[in-house]
């Protein structure tokens, strides 16, 4: 059976916390700074990625709104018509569907954005596309403030509501107002409920629980019910009906017979057969209240003749006074008893009765004689428990154990064992993995193992293992023999590269003359001639690997080919100018110097910090937030005014 716990459901933020939240989810939990050199698919898919994330924490969030509140059609018809009564059932289906279309439209909004920035061509329109699907939303949010705070409001009242079980043992108290029902709660139950001596003091459901029999009985009391129409009744009346109309439980009608209450007690049989057809198929007990002030026996004759009503019916009449307890147990043991037979009898007369019936057979024992045999010790099970105590009781502890034997001591914590001596001392199974080791031991496993040795020795002995030598002949005697040479010239010239890019070279100044190339293709070859190696096809080789020039280069030769020769370069500018060819690469940056490059770094700097003041941003993210606690509105005395600010 479903128990209704709505005390459960989580807060409902407005709409402004919603989006306050939101937002500074998305600025924590998501990557903040983006330059605009970055590749274009990083800056889509760093805008991508906050408009999806903010898109998929709302439509979390507003689920989890839509799924908690509970759905009039699944729930009980006692918690539909009550939840109906309080709050209108209308204008709470329709603050969950504003509530379910918003998420449909924040989620469209961001398929949209997601869609349109995939062909985000720039930074600046990926930025103003994120901040269009981002405030889109929150203007949809926005237009949500009103059901926001409605369905808060109906989740506070929701969680101070009682948890009422509509499927347990309930008795339902009932009657005017300030007849005593509440005072009867507070009697048999553990409940506190307000009791004053004016009408209307219990204006909701209150539910207390008591114990008979072994078992839980939940009891409810009602406010006051007054005698008119059912479209006249207030709110706080429309819950007692509900409750009656709803909740298959034991009626409690309460009649004040001392009329103290306000109502004659022909107006109180009056109102029970205004509400009589709530009572059917139900048990129903009239209880005469107050009879410390006037007794039933000093009732006058009108009133005599008015309670005959109820004997007529077949319904019991009880009496009791919350002031003094007298017949408080009475009546609360006839109306459990009342509410079990009928329970009971209802499940005698379901069908569900018969397929359990079918499938149960008690057995009863018949007596073989007359002979009486009343439960029993045997003796000498009793003298074998009065051992085993006195053996407890005489155990001796390790601690004495130990100071009596001193060195010689051990602890051995098997002796106690409740096992036979032949394998108390047995070796514990050792499991792995729900398995026992000592079932996968081969008890045979040293036997294999000699056997595997010996025929491995075998197999040696018989050449098994022998690997037939290969002679080499002179063609192969050669070969290595080059190739050991070229091994050893190749580790002298890589130990010699390493000596002369050493760090502390001096440097060689620009205007200095360009240095003799100490290697060349014609210093390769004689050298691969002097070790050995055939160079007579490499004429036309090519032993330099070629780089592409830059721009810059093949632009001014491609002007000075269209531009004729004015004059002959010099030996001297031939060498410059392959010498500013084989120049190490510059920095990228196009800044000449350490020195240069320092001061636009500041400059930048600059730059960025009066954009970040004048903004008030910490960097360059999108949306930051300062101090996420001052301390004047956290520290100290707090003066007038608003505490909103951030």
């Amino acid at each position: 059976m479903p128990m209704y716990n709505f005390k459960k459901i989580t807060v409902v933020p407005t709409a402004k916390d919603m989006i306050n939240i939101m937002l500074s989810k998305t600025q924590r939990k998501t990557p903040t700074v983006i330059h605009k050199h970055y590749k274009i698919s990083r800056i889509r898919s760093f805008y991508m990625r906050k408009v999806k994330f903010t898109q998929t924490n709302f439509h979390e969030r507003l689920s989890l709104i839509i799924q908690e509140f509970p759905k009039l059609e699944n729930v009980h018809p006692f918690y539909a018509d009550l939840m109906n009564t309080l709050y209108d059932k209308d204008h709470y289906k329709l603050a969950l569907g504003q509530v379910n279309q918003a998420r449909h439209l924040i989620d469209n909004v961001g398929k949209e954005y997601v869609r349109l920035l995939k062909f985000g061509d720039s930074l600046y329109r990926c930025k103003m596309l994120k901040k269009a699907a981002l405030g889109r939303m929150v203007t949809i949010m926005k237009k949500q403030a009103p059901n926001l705070v409605y369905l808060e409001q109906v989740r506070q009242h929701l969680s101070r509501l009682p948890t009422i079980d509509p499927y347990t043992r309930t008795i339902i108290l009932c009657g005017f107002p300030n007849v005593g029902k509440s005072s009867f709660l507070n009697k048999i139950t553990r409940a506190d409920v307000e009791v004053h001596s004016y009408a209307f003091t219990t204006k909701s459901l209150y539910v207390g629980h008591t114990d008979y029999k072994y078992l839980r009985w939940q009891v409810i009391d009602t406010p006051g019910v007054l005698d008119h129409p059912l479209e006249e009744r207030n709110i706080i009346e429309m819950q007692a009906i509900t409750a009656l109309a709803h909740l298959r439980a034991a009626i409690l009608y309460f009649v004040d017979v001392s009329e103290r209450c306000g109502y004659s007690i022909a107006q109180q049989i009056k109102l029970y057969e205004s509400i009589k057809p709530l009572f059917t198929n139900k048990p129903l007990m009239v209880v005469c209240n107050k009879i410390d002030i006037v007794p039933l026996s000093e009732l006058s004759d009108e009133n005599k003749e008015a309670l005959t009503v109820f004997e007529k019916e077949n319904i019991p009449v009880l009496s009791m006074s919350t002031m003094t307890d007298e017949g408080i147990m009475e009546v609360k043991q006839t109306a459990c008893d009342t509410l079990l037979t009928y329970r009971v009898e209802n499940k005698v007369h379901a069908k569900k009765l018969d397929t359990i019936l079918n499938r149960l057979h008690v057995a009863v024992p018949q007596k073989r004689d007359n002979k009486e045999r009343p439960p029993c010790i045997p003796e000498s099970v009793l003298q074998k428990k009065q051992l085993e105590d006195m053996k407890a009781f005489k155990r001796k502890l390790e601690k004495e154990l130990e100071e009596e034997l001193g060195d010689d001591y051990t602890l051995d914590l098997k002796k106690n064992y409740d096992l036979p001596e032949e394998y108390k001392y047995d070796i514990i199974p050792e499991f792995w993995e729900g398995h026992n080791i000592a079932d996968f031991i081969d008890p045979d496993i040293l036997q294999k193992l000699e056997q595997l040795e010996k025929e491995e020795q075998l197999r040696e002995e018989a050449g098994f293992y022998a690997v037939p030598k290969i002679e080499l002949d002179e063609t192969l005697k050669e070969i290595r023999s080059l190739a050991l040479r070229i091994r050893e010239r190749k580790s002298m010239m890589r130990q010699e590269s390493r000596i002369t890019k050493q760090s502390n070279k001096p440097t060689i100044p620009r205007n200095a003359p360009a240095r003799v190339r100490e290697r060349s293709v014609s210093t390769l070859r004689d050298k691969m001639q002097d070790l050995g190696v055939d160079m007579s096809e490499t004429e036309e080789a090519h032993f330099t690997r070629t780089r592409g020039r830059a721009r810059s280069l093949s632009r001014s030769s491609a002007r000075s080919q269209s531009r004729p020769a004015k004059r002959l370069k010099t030996d001297v500018e031939n060498r410059s100018t392959s010498r500013s060819q084989t120049r190490p690469p510059r920095d990228q940056s196009g800044v000449k110097d350490v020195a240069m490059k320092n001061k636009l770094k500041n400059v930048a700097h600059k730059a960025i910090a009066k954009k970040v003041k004048k903004q008030g941003l910490k960097g360059e993210a999108d949306r930051f937030i300062g101090v996420k606690k001052p301390k004047h509105l956290y520290a100290g005395k707090r003066g007038i005014g608003k505490t909103d600010r951030r």
